[in-house]
C-alpha cells in the first residue's frame, strides 16, 4: 500500500496538560477547563482526549453539559454513571458507554469501587445537530475488542456493533493489540491514533509509547504495528 502523509504531528504523553489533586490524575490531549492554548483546542471533530485516573471512592460530583457527544471508555476499573435522565451504569474495560448532552443533561461519575483506582479515557465530539433530546447509551463489545482487530467503538455512519454517536462525519476506533500486530490506519480528513496503553511503531511517523498521540491530516496508507508489550490504541477519523 502506498503511504502519503500530509501532515504527521507526533505529540508526546509528557506534552499533555495535567490536573492533579487528591483524588484526581487527568491528562488532557488538548485544552480543557483552566488549561486553554488557543492552538491547541483539539484535532477536526474531537475537542477532548482526557485520560483520567480517579482514585477509590471519589469521583465528579453533578454537573452539566450541553450539544456534545461524550464517550467513555474504561480502561481499568469501574466507574459508576448517574444522570438526570434516571440512565445509571456501572462501566467496565470493553463495556462502550456515549451520553449526548443535547439541549441539556446533568450528570455524575464515581470510582465504583472503594479500594481500587479507575482508569478511562473520556472523549467529546460536537454533535451535527444542536438542541436534541439528551440521551445515554452502552454497549458491551467486549468480544469484539478482543478479537485483536481494529473495531468501531462510536460511530456516526451506521456501524452495526458500535454504539451511535449523534455526528455523522465521525467515528471511533479501538483496537486491543498483541506484540507485532499491524493494522491500517482509517483514512479522513483528521485522524487522530492515541495510544492508551503499551507502544508501537506508526509508518510513517515512528514509535508512540504509552500517552503518545499522531494528529493526522490528509493521510492515508498509514500502517501502526504493536510493540512487543502490546497496545490499546484509540483512533478518530472525524471530517
Amino acid at each position: 500500500m502506498t503511504n502519503t502523509a500530509t501532515g504527521i504531528d507526533i505529540r508526546r504523553a509528557d506534552q499533555r496538560f495535567t490536573t492533579k489533586i487528591d483524588w484526581l490524575d487527568s491528562k488532557h490531549s488538548f485544552s480543557f477547563g483552566p488549561h486553554y492554548d488557543p492552538a491547541n483546542t483539539g484535532h477536526g471533530l474531537l475537542l477532548v482526549n482526557n485520560d483520567d485516573i480517579v482514585r477509590a471512592g471519589t469521583g465528579f460530583g453533578t454537573h452539566g453539559h450541553r450539544d456534545m457527544e461524550i464517550v467513555t471508555w474504561v480502561l481499568s476499573g469501574e466507574l459508576e454513571h448517574k444522570d438526570s435522565e434516571g440512565n445509571h451504569g456501572i462501566i467496565y474495560p470493553g463495556l462502550a458507554q456515549r451520553m449526548s448532552a443535547g439541549s441539556g443533561i446533568r450528570h455524575s461519575e464515581h470510582n465504583a469501587s472503594a479500594i481500587a483506582d479507575v482508569h478511562f479515557m473520556q472523549m467529546w465530539v460536537p454533535p451535527d445537530t444542536n438542541g436534541i433530546k439528551p440521551g445515554y447509551e452502552q454497549l458491551d463489545i467486549r468480544a469484539e475488542i478482543e478479537s485483536g482487530e481494529l473495531v468501531p467503538i462510536a460511530s456516526g455512519k451506521g456501524h452495526d456493533s458500535a454504539i451511535t454517536i449523534h455526528q455523522r462525519d465521525a467515528v471511533l476506533w479501538g483496537g486491543r493489540l498483541v506484540a507485532g500486530t499491524r493494522i491500517d490506519v482509517p483514512d479522513d480528513r483528521h485522524v487522530h491514533v492515541f495510544v492508551a496503553r503499551g507502544s508501537g511503531e506508526l509508518d510513517p511517523g515512528g514509535a508512540l509509547s504509552t500517552g503518545d498521540a499522531a494528529r493526522l491530516v490528509d493521510s492515508d496508507g498509514l500502517g501502526f504495528t504493536a510493540g512487543s508489550d502490546g497496545a490499546e490504541v484509540l483512533i478518530w477519523a472525524t471530517a
